[in-house]
């Protein structure tokens, strides 16, 4: 029978404010007679007892009014805070205020004192019963979570306690809270939704032994890829822990609403890196109000880029993409985190395409242009060298083109590691984009300059992600060589550096990306494996596979002549490489023998690209390596 009444009260809300109703009803008449009581010291004379029975109706019915009236019972009692208390104090004081100016003015001839108490008991008592309730509720969610996974919270503040209520509410799937730790010594001892602060940081692999922690939630957005959080995550590490991330507010919810996650760890939470400090001034100076085009604009950096140029109020912002899954994609997720009226044109369209490159530069004239359109994938490239001629150079030829005859302003083309002393395909067809950039920055009135930067966290085709498959299969996870390293730098931590390197006045430089020092991929993996909660080549195997057609050992920023006369530019990250000069006759003749060969995907079209550009060692020179 309780159980059938437990079930009707929750699935029929009308129901259920009756019940609580009544019981409101019942509280307040109590509230009336213990003020009474307290009033009379237990004595209470018949004339007054009187008096309260004849108005008592009216009492109850101005406290009942104010209550619903003051929405409190539209709270969620389940999981209500400080504010819905005060809610109800301020509900319950203006129905005491209501009943002494009535008491006043029409000489009901009540004890003030009586009609305050029950404002201040009434309040006691309404709030009380349901606290009581928010708390067996909490106590019945905690039972049903006891055979639930252990989950240990890094973090007692606001993140913290998000977290602690996400696992409380879904016990099952997210696990049970037992315990917080947190630096803070104020906040050592206390409790948290009943989940106590037990220890600090350094003692995560201790409270994991003692409890029997099975997975570790980090809930300190703040800390985001610096030095303190990678101390914490090599603790979580250490312990043997699955570990999860909480993610501040900046990913879309179901429903397009900014929703803060609890989401896997990646590689960039290991990488400690400095905050970008951007200087808003110069970059909102060429791209306020201004038309601004993206090439390749749905990929991983170039759509991060389109979120980046939104911050800073484009007249309109073309997303130019041959993909068009992409594409749209990128185009709802910015009218959901922007608004839909944000200046967003998708164009479907290939930098190959010249002429078609000409009908947008014709209609919407754009001012500035960030060129991320290309093939990048360097082992599919060493197999359709031709494709790499056609996309990478003449792609970029055709832009640029097309670009300084429509009166652009500023190009910026964004460039690769694998340009410097390129032992790929890839690699030396973006090297020649540069050489490029540099002539049509001294020829034309564009402004125009190529950025230079390493791998990219997440982006596609990053090993990373492939990794993060391999373990959630059981392995192998797959390194090319135990002692290959890589640049690596976060998505939105590049398309910030380029947009800020966009601001700088000097056409035709090359700009270079501070990536911060080299990361050995052998050491990415074990972290990555340890994140999940395995210990490599145990739990999961790792297997050297040797390395693919085109890949070092190790990339660099710099060729040996640019490494001398490099300069600082006015952002601490970004410095400019002073190349050798372009002969724009051997440019032009460099053109016309890549034309040439342009249709064949053969050891022929290497050579030709070998001949051309001097720095370019072909992948089988390099197997030593």
């Amino acid at each position: 029978m309780m159980i059938k009444i437990n079930k009707d009260l929750k699935e029929n809300p009308r129901l259920r404010h009756g019940a609580l109703a009544i019981l409101d009803i019942v509280l307040v008449i109590l509230a009336v007679y213990v003020s009474m009581e307290l009033r009379f010291e237990m004595y209470i004379p018949q004339r007054h007892l009187v008096t309260m029975m004849r108005f008592l109706p009216l009492l109850v019915a101005g406290y009942m009014l104010a209550f619903y009236f003051g929405g409190v019972y539209k709270i969620m009692w389940r999981f209500a805070g400080v504010r819905d208390l005060m809610r109800l104090f301020l509900v319950s004081t203006i129905a005491c205020l209501i009943s002494l100016a009535c008491n006043r003015f029409f000489n009901l001839d009540l004890f003030r004192s009586v009609l305050i108490l029950t404002g201040l008991f009434s309040m006691l008592f309404v709030g009380g019963i349901r606290l009581l309730w928010r708390i067996f509720s909490k106590d019945r969610i905690s039972s049903f979570g006891s055979n639930a996974m252990p989950v240990m919270i890094v973090g007692a503040g606001e993140s913290g306690a998000y977290a602690v209520n996400i696992c409380n509410k879904n016990p099952g799937r997210m696990g049970k809270p037992i315990l917080l730790v947190d630096d803070d010594p104020t906040k050592q001892g206390l409790r948290i939704q009943n989940t106590p602060v037990m220890g600090k940081t350094e003692d995560i692999p201790d409270l994991v032994t003692r409890f029997g922690i099975r997975e570790i939630i980090v809930a300190i957005p703040s800390l985001n890829a610096t030095k303190r959080m990678q101390r914490i995550l090599e603790l979580c590490n250490q312990a043997h822990c699955h570990t999860r991330m909480f993610s501040g507010p900046t990913d879309l919810g179901p429903n397009g609403e900014i929703a803060p996650q609890i989401r896997e760890l990646n590689i960039s939470d290991f990488l400690s890196r400095d905050e970008i400090e951007l200087d808003t001034r110069n970059i909102s100076g060429y791209l306020n109000h201004k038309c601004v085009m993206v090439t390749g604009g749905g990929g991983s950096i170039g759509s991060e880029l389109c979120r980046q140029i939104l911050r800073f109020n484009p007249r309109l912002l073309i997303i130019f993409e041959i993909y068009e899954n992409c594409a749209y994609e990128l185009e709802y997720e910015l009218h959901q985190r922007f608004g839909e009226q944000c200046p967003v044109l998708v164009l479907i369209g290939s930098i190959r395409d010249r002429k078609r490159l000409d009908e947008v530069m014709e209609e919407y004239h754009p001012d500035v242009v960030f060129h991320a359109a290309a093939h990048k994938h360097v082992p599919l490239m060493e197999r359709s060298p031709a494709e790499a001629i056609k996309n990478n150079v003449f792609g970029t030829l055709n832009l640029l083109e097309s670009a300084s005859t429509h009166g652009v302003e500023r190009l910026v083309q964004l460039s690769t590691d694998k340009a410097v002393n390129p032992a790929n395909v890839m690699g030396a067809t973006k090297r020649i984009t540069e050489m490029l950039i540099q002539s049509y920055g001294a020829k034309t009135q564009m402004k125009c300059m190529a950025v230079r930067f390493g791998n990219v966290l997440g982006s596609h085709g990053s090993v990373i992600p492939l990794m993060e498959r391999q373990i959630r299969s059981g392995g192998p996870v797959t390194v090319t060589h135990p002692d290959v390293t890589r640049y690596f730098m976060t998505i939105p931590e590049a398309a910030q550096l380029v947009i800020q390197a966009g601001a700088f006045a000097e056409s035709g430089a090359i700009l270079v990306l501070d990536m911060g020092d080299p990361v050995r991929i052998m050491d990415l993996a074990e972290k990555l494996i340890r994140a999940y909660g395995y210990e490599p080549n145990e739990d999961i195997p790792i297997k050297i596979i040797g390395l693919r057609p085109g890949e070092k050992l190790a990339e660099e920023l710099l060729m040996d002549s640019e490494r001398s006369r490099m300069t600082k530019t006015g952002h601490r990250k970004i410095f400019v490489a002073h190349v050798d000069p372009v002969d724009e006759e051997q440019l032009q003749k460099m053109l016309e023998e890549l034309r040439a060969v342009s249709d064949e995907n053969d050891e022929g079209t290497v050579e030709v690209i070998a001949s051309v550009v001097p720095t370019y060692h072909p992948w089988k020179d390099n197997k030593s390596a």
